[in-house]
C-alpha cells in the first residue's frame, strides 16, 4: 500500500513560509523591544521581505510542485510555474515597497499606530498574497485569499482615533466578507456538481456534469465569478475602493492598490482558464462587459473628481485604479475568445507588471508631498518641480506610464499589448471602449502633469526626503525606466505559455 505521508519541498513554499515566518518573529519581538528601538522592527520585516524575494530565484529553473495526491502526482495544492513566479514577485515587490513607505510614514505617525501589529498585518497579508498564484485547488485558493484580506481589513483601520479610517476599514471589510461569503457559495457548488477541488479535475469532470446538476454546477461557476470580481474591484463592485484609500495609511493604499489587485486577477485567472475553460461562453462575455464598464466608471470618476474643489490626489489614484483593473481584464475575457488563451493571459501578467511598477512610484511621491501637506490635494502639487525637481519628473514619468504616453514606452507598450489581446480574440467593441478611455485618461494624467512644472503660489517648501522614501522612489524609478528602456524583458510574457 502507498504511504499517504507526502515530502515537502521546503524550496518551493519558501517564498512564503519566511514571509509567515518573519511576521511571526516580529510579532513576538514587539513584545521585548523598548520603545527606542521599535524601528528596528520595519527594517526586520524588510529584510525578511527581500530574502523572500531573493529566493524566487532558485525556483526559476523549472516547475516544481508539491502537496500532491499520491495516486495522481499531476494534482498538486501548490505549485511552482512561471505564472506563479511572476505574481510572486509582482506580490513581494510590492509589499516591499510598501514596508520602504511604512517606515517613514510610522516615524513620522509617532503615536496612533501599533508598529509592531502593523508589521505583522503587512507581513501577514503578504504571505497570504504570495500563496494565492501557487494554488491549485480551491480549498488552497480560498484560504490563501483570506489570509490575504483579513489582516487588510485591520491595516486599513489601524489608526487608533480616527473615525475616516475606522469607516474604511468598516466599508472594505463588509464589501469583502461579501465577496468571500458569494465565493464560497460558489465554490461549494462547483464542488457538489464534481466531486473535486482541484483545479485539473474541476476541468475534466465539470464538461460531463449529468443533466440534474448541470444548473447547480452553473450557479457555482456564476457566484464564484461574482465574489473574484469584488476582489478586482470591478464595477459595479467597486464601491468601498475611494473610501478605503483615502481612509487608509497611505503605504497600506498604495499595497492595495498593487498587491490587492494581485492577489483578485491572479485568482480569476485560475479559476476561469485553468479550472472553468469549457464555460468560456459564459465567463467571457461576462468579463467583457465588467471590463469595459470598469475601465468606464474608473476614468469617468477620476475626472468627475476635478469639478469638486481641493480633491484628493489618493482619491484621484484610487479611481485611476479602477479604470486600470478594466484594462487588466480585456485579455482576461479575450482569453475566452483566443486560440491561445495563454498569450492573453501573458497581456494581463505583463499589464500588471507595468502597473504596478508605476503605480507604486505614484504613491512613493505622494507620500513626499503628504509628509508636508497632510491633506494631499492636487493642489498641494503645484510647482513641485521648484522644490522637488527629481521626484516632479518622477511622479511625471509615472503619470505618462499610466496614459499610455512616451517617455513612459512600457506604458504604451502595455496598453498596445491589451488593445491586440482584445482585435485577436474579435472583440472590436471591447478594443474601441479601450481607445475611447484611454483619451479620457489622458486629460486628468495630463492636468495633474502640468501642474508639477507650474509657478508655486508662495515660496517652494525645501523638505529633506527620509532614505527608505528616497529608496522607494529610487526603486520605482529604476524598474519603470528599466523596463521603458527594454520593454521586451516584459512583454516576452505576453508570447511565451505561463502555465
Amino acid at each position: 500500500m502507498s504511504s499517504l505521508v507526502q515530502s515537502v519541498d521546503w524550496l518551493a513554499i519558501a517564498p512564503p513560509t519566511i514571509t509567515a515566518v518573519v511576521g511571526l518573529v516580529v510579532l513576538v519581538a514587539d513584545l521585548f523591544v523598548d520603545e527606542r528601538r521599535r524601528a528596528l522592527l520595519g527594517w526586520v520585516s524588510i529584510a525578511g521581505l527581500a530574502a523572500a524575494t531573493l529566493l524566487l530565484l532558485p525556483l526559476s529553473d523549472g516547475d516544481r510542485a508539491t502537496f500532491c495526491l499520491t495516486g495522481d502526482p499531476r494534482l498538486c495544492s501548490y505549485t511552482v510555474d512561471r505564472f506563479t513566479l511572476v505574481i510572486q514577485l509582482l506580490v513581494l515587490l510590492g509589499a516591499l515597497l510598501a514596508a520602504l513607505l511604512s517606515v517613514t510614514a510610522l516615524k513620522d505617525a509617532r503615536k496612533g499606530v501599533p508598529e509592531g501589529e502593523f508589521w505583522f498585518l503587512l507581513l501577514s497579508s503578504a504571505a497570504g498574497a504570495a500563496l494565492l498564484p501557487a494554488s491549485r485547488d480551491l480549498a488552497t485558493l480560498v484560504v490563501a485569499l483570506e489570509v490575504a484580506s483579513l489582516p487588510a481589513f485591520a491595516l486599513v483601520g489601524i489608526r487608533h482615533g480616527d473615525r475616516k479610517s475606522s469607516e474604511a476599514a468598516l466599508k472594505f471589510f463588509l464589501s469583502s466578507v461579501t465577496a468571500t461569503a458569494v465565493t464560497l457559495m460558489g465554490i461549494s457548488f462547483v464542488y457538489a456538481s464534481t466531486g473535486t477541488l482541484y483545479l485539473l479535475r474541476i476541468a475534466d469532470r465539470i464538461q460531463h456534469v449529468d443533466g440534474q446538476l448541470h444548473t447547480l454546477a452553473q450557479a457555482g461557476v456564476v457566484l464564484t465569478l461574482v465574489g473574484f470580481a469584488f476582489k478586482t474591484a470591478a464595477v459595479p463592485f467597486h464601491f468601498w475602493v475611494p473610501d478605503t484609500y483615502v481612509g487608509a495609511p497611505l503605504p497600506v493604499a498604495a499595497y492595495l492598490s498593487v498587491v490587492g489587485k494581485a492577489v483578485g486577477f491572479s485568482g480569476l485567472i485560475l479559476v476561469t482558464v485553468v479550472a472553468l475553460p469549457s464555460y468560456s461562453d459564459a465567463w467571457g462575455p461576462a468579463l467583457a462587459a465588467l471590463a469595459a464598464l470598469t475601465m468606464t466608471v474608473g476614468n469617468v470618476g477620476a475626472l468627475r473628481q476635478q469639478a469638486t474643489r481641493a480633491y484628493s490626489a489618493v482619491r484621484l489614484l484610487a479611481w485611476s485604479s479602477v479604470g486600470q483593473a478594466g484594462y487588466l481584464l480585456v485579455p482576461i475575457a479575450a482569453a475566452a475568445y483566443s486560440r491561445d488563451a495563454q498569450k492573453s493571459i501573458g497581456s494581463t501578467v505583463a499589464y500588471a507588471l507595468m502597473y504596478g511598477a508605476v503605480n507604486l512610484g505614484a504613491f512613493a511621491v505622494a507620500a513626499l508631498v503628504g509628509r508636508a501637506r497632510t491633506l494631499n490635494r492636487i493642489t498641494d502639487y503645484r510647482g513641485l518641480y521648484a522644490s522637488h525637481p527629481l521626484a516632479a519628473l518622477l511622479l511625471a514619468f509615472f503619470l505618462l506610464c499610466l496614459a499610455g504616453l512616451p517617455p513612459g514606452i512600457i506604458g504604451l507598450f502595455a496598453k498596445v499589448t491589451v488593445f491586440s489581446a482584445a482585435v485577436d480574440a474579435g472583440l472590436g467593441w471591447l478594443a474601441v471602449v479601450m481607445a475611447v478611455n484611454v483619451v479620457i485618461a489622458l486629460f486628468y494624467y495630463l492636468q495633474w502633469t502640468a501642474l508639477l512644472f507650474r509657478a508655486p503660489e508662495g515660496e517652494p517648501e525645501k523638505q529633506r526626503v527620509p532614505a527608505p522614501l528616497t529608496a522607494a522612489i529610487a526603486l520605482t524609478a529604476v524598474l519603470g525606466i528599466a523596463l521603458s528602456g527594454a520593454p521586451q524583458l516584459v512583454l516576452r510574457f505576453s508570447a511565451t505559455a505561463l502555465f
